[in-house]
C-alpha cells in the first residue's frame, strides 16, 4: 500500500510545489525527465525569421524563458500569455528589456493592430489562424510548433482519463488545412512521434501541473492510487515510457 511507502510519500510532498513560467529544468537537468530528440529546432528557425523582421509577437510566452533567449530581437517585440500565474513571471522578465506582455484569454480577439506583425511566433499555444493572419502583415511569417492531439496518451490510459475528443483530432493535417483557408502558404511543415521518459513519479506530477489540459481535474489525491501504480511501474522497469506528439509548421501571409 502507498501509505507504507515512505519513498513514493517524499515524492509526493516534493512534487507538491507551484508550478510557474514555463522552465523544465529542474526536471530535465537532473535527469529524473527526458525526452528524445527533434528532427528540427524551433530556435533554429525563429532566429532568422526574427533577423528579418521589424516587428514580432510570441504568442504564449509563459514565463519569458525561450524569448529572452532568443536574440536579438526586431524593434518592437510584443508578447501574450493566458495563463494567470505566469503572466506576472513574463512581466517582470521581459518588461524591463522593452517587450510589452498582455494577458490574452481569447484566442479570436488578440490586442493588436491590423498587420501590426512581420511575424508571428507560437510555442505550444493554442490559436486561431484567422486572427493570426488578421494580425500579419502581408508576407509576413507564422511559424508554430504544437503539441499533437495524442500526446502522452499513455499518462491518461494509466490515470483512466480518456483523452479530450476535440482536442485527439488536432495533428499535422488540421493546422495545414486550417492556415490554408486564411491565406497562407505552408512553406515547411513536419510531424514526429517520440519517445518520453520519467524515472520516478514526482516529474509526472510536476508536469500534469504544468499542462492542466491533459487531465483537466488532476489533483494528487484523487489520482494517489494510480500515481503509486505507476510508482511500482517505475520501481521494476526504472522508467515510464511515453509518447510524444509533435508537429511544426511555417506558414507565409499571403494577399
Amino acid at each position: 500500500m502507498w501509505r507504507e511507502d515512505k519513498q513514493f510519500e517524499r515524492w509526493m510532498e516534493q512534487a507538491n510545489q507551484p508550478f510557474t513560467g514555463w522552465d523544465f529544468s529542474y526536471l530535465v537537468e537532473t535527469g529524473r525527465m527526458n525526452s528524445d530528440c527533434l528532427r528540427w529546432s524551433y530556435g533554429s528557425m525563429a532566429m532568422p525569421l526574427m533577423q528579418d523582421a521589424k516587428s514580432m509577437l510570441d504568442m504564449g510566452t509563459g514565463g519569458g524563458e525561450l524569448l529572452s533567449m532568443l536574440r536579438p530581437w526586431p524593434k518592437f517585440v510584443c508578447a501574450t500569455e493566458g495563463y494567470r500565474p505566469n503572466l506576472s513571471v513574463a512581466k517582470e522578465r521581459l518588461e524591463p528589456l522593452g517587450v510589452t506582455v498582455l494577458s490574452v484569454e481569447d484566442d479570436d480577439r488578440l490586442p493588436f493592430e491590423t498587420g501590426q506583425f512581420d511575424l508571428v511566433l507560437n510555442k505550444h499555444e493554442s490559436y486561431s489562424p484567422r486572427e493570426v493572419r488578421r494580425v500579419l502583415t502581408v508576407g509576413g511569417y507564422f511559424l508554430t510548433q504544437q503539441p499533437g492531439g495524442t500526446d502522452c496518451f499513455e499518462i491518461n490510459e494509466r490515470l483512466g482519463v480518456p483523452l479530450n475528443s476535440a482536442f485527439a483530432k488536432w495533428k499535422l493535417d488540421a493546422a495545414i488545412r486550417g492556415v490554408r483557408e486564411y491565406h497562407f502558404e505552408v512553406e515547411k511543415q513536419s510531424e514526429q512521434f517520440l519517445r518520453q521518459r520519467f524515472y520516478d513519479v514526482g516529474p509526472l506530477i510536476y508536469y500534469l501541473k504544468a499542462i492542466p489540459w491533459q487531465i483537466p481535474d488532476f489533483e494528487v489525491d484523487k489520482y494517489r492510487e494510480e500515481l503509486y501504480s505507476i510508482h511500482l511501474h517505475i520501481e521494476q522497469q526504472g522508467y515510464f515510457e511515453v509518447t510524444q506528439h509533435r508537429f511544426y509548421l511555417l506558414a507565409k501571409a499571403l494577399a
